[in-house]
């Protein structure tokens, strides 16, 4: 049986981390201008993701 082959999608989305998996903000790639300083600067960096998306998202990253 061949391997099985990741998501590319969800490959370039997520990273896997020690303490879960991470992920980058939405709303933050174009039509900046109108969005305040404030909502830009809590954007910024990435955070963990969701308990209830875990499982779907290792599914697609081939964890489990």
């Amino acid at each position: 049986m061949p391997k099985m082959k990741t998501k590319s999608g969800a490959a370039k989305r997520f990273r896997v981390t020690g303490n879960g998996i991470k992920h980058k903000h939405a709303f933050k790639s174009h039509i900046l201008t109108k969005m305040s300083t404030k909502r830009k600067r809590q954007l910024r960096g990435a955070s963990q993701l969701h308990a209830a998306d875990m499982q779907k998202v290792e599914r697609m990253l081939r964890l489990r």
